[in-house]
């Protein structure tokens, strides 16, 4: 099972936030998060609020194991 979320409307080049995006694709989430937190780039925080929320959708709406969840 997957949890999913999206940012629309963000004020960020698609170009500029594939590069960040490539960088945490298959990293547990964790390691993900702390990539994201510490990379200089504004598509860095958007990034890491989408998967703040998809963290939060896997905890409340499937009640999936936290751990186990890998950034697709």
């Amino acid at each position: 099972m997957e949890s999913k979320a999206t940012a629309k409307f963000v004020r960020v080049s698609p170009r500029k936030t594939r590069l960040v995006a490539r960088n945490v694709k298959g990293m547990p989430v964790e390691a993900a998060m702390n990539l994201l937190r510490f990379t200089p780039n504004k598509p860095a925080g958007v990034i890491l609020g989408v998967v703040r929320s998809a963290l939060a959708n896997a905890e409340h709406n499937a009640s999936m194991d936290v751990d186990a969840l890998v950034v697709k």
